[in-house]
């Protein structure tokens, strides 16, 4: 899986662009806040359908300008995909696959893979429950079409239901319309519940061996789902929280309020572990997530670096950069860094200055 091409037109900093890239390592530089990471968040948007800071499509469409364009050109299994997004500030976007635009923007999901690491990937561990439950859903949401719809069906019913809750009324109709959003909670629910927990068990097994690795043996990493309900309990546990989430107007109960834990030779790596046993354990995480897309898709994704190198010690740089060899890989940072020239083998670099990328030859 290759990005050959982007353009973007009144994206974020850029008026208009047009950049070709490497199969190999792509090594984008510049000072702080002159564009690096708009590059890497276009294309994660193309695979994703959003931005990986969270942004709302008005806040990325250029200052002044009502829309804004972005188009990439990939190879995938040796044939080309073109996807071409529509970002407008007062509706939603539009998507196309290969000239021909899709209902859904979520049709999206799994044309291209990425596995996006920043900085404040390393701090997963210590962060909310919310995090790291959008680093579940981001994967599997990329890996398995089926587990992206029902997904969008929980959180659709979930949203009807905490409106709902907002404004309760003591009538039958209420409870009838309550009951009908709590069958397709359920429903819904559950599945998203097995996925999670089947995708849970195959990355514990992957971070496993690669954080062993990382630690010379020295230390032993497990992943633990940590549901807030199991499958089997949720239609009762729904039920019987009812006059709490009409008190409280929200829903309680649901894989929405799901968790991932980490343990560390038996101990919860989020209290107990060290800043660097949880830097660590969460660079485990990320190569375990590479592997997984290539064990699912017999294909590499697509690698993008947004200066975590900075972040990391020589040694976990250096088992980084061994573990993406035969991956498409978009690194930022601010300076050409003699580590990175030694021990990758950058085949082009890319210099960001005052809203423009000028690919650098010689240097």
């Amino acid at each position: 899986m290759i990005v050959e091409r982007l353009e973007l037109s009144d994206y974020r900093n850029y008026e208009s662009l047009s950049v070709s890239f490497d199969p190999g390592t792509n090594l984008i530089y510049g000072n702080n806040a002159q564009g690096k990471t708009n590059l890497l968040e276009a294309v994660f948007e193309c695979a994703t359908a959003r931005s990986h800071r969270g942004s709302k499509d008005r806040e990325v469409i250029r200052f002044g300008r009502e829309e804004g364009h972005i188009r990439l050109q990939a190879e995938k299994n040796g044939r080309p995909v073109r996807i071409d997004l529509h970002l407008r500030k007062n509706k939603p976007k539009g998507a196309a696959i290969d000239g021909v635009p899709v209902r859904k923007v979520s049709e999206l999901f799994g044309v291209l893979q990425v596995v996006f690491f920043s900085p404040e990937d390393l701090k997963i561990i210590k962060n909310s429950p919310q995090e790291r439950r959008r680093f579940i859903d981001e994967e599997l949401c990329q890996l398995d079409r089926v587990y992206t719809s029902r997904l969008i069906s929980y959180n659709k019913a979930l949203l009807q239901r905490n409106n709902l809750l907002k404004d309760p009324k003591n009538d039958s109709e209420f409870r009838l319309l309550l009951d009908v959003l709590d069958e397709q909670l359920v429903t819904y629910g559950k599945d998203v519940m097995e996925e999670r927990k089947a995708f849970i068990r195959e990355m514990d097994e992957l971070t496993a061996g690669i954080h062993q690795e990382l630690t010379g043996g020295k230390e032993r990493l497990h992943l633990i789902y940590a549901p807030s309900v199991s499958p089997e309990q949720m239609e009762e546990k729904l039920f019987l929280a009812r006059d709490m989430d009409i008190r409280l107007g929200s829903t309680s109960v649901g894989p929405h309020r799901d968790d991932m834990e980490f343990e560390l030779d038996g101990i919860d790596a989020r209290k107990f572990g060290s800043q660097g046993q949880q830097r660590t354990a969460a660079l485990s995480l990320k190569m375990a997530e590479i592997e997984l897309v290539r064990q699912k898709t017999n294909d590499t994704p697509i690698l993008l670096l947004d200066d975590v190198l900075s972040e990391l010690d020589s040694e976990r740089q250096e088992r980084l950069l061994r573990s993406i060899k035969g991956v498409q890989t978009f690194l930022t940072c601010t300076g050409l860094d003699d580590f990175v020239e030694r021990s990758m083998d950058v085949k082009r670099k890319y210099r960001v200055e005052a809203n423009k990328v000028e690919e650098i030859i010689h240097e």
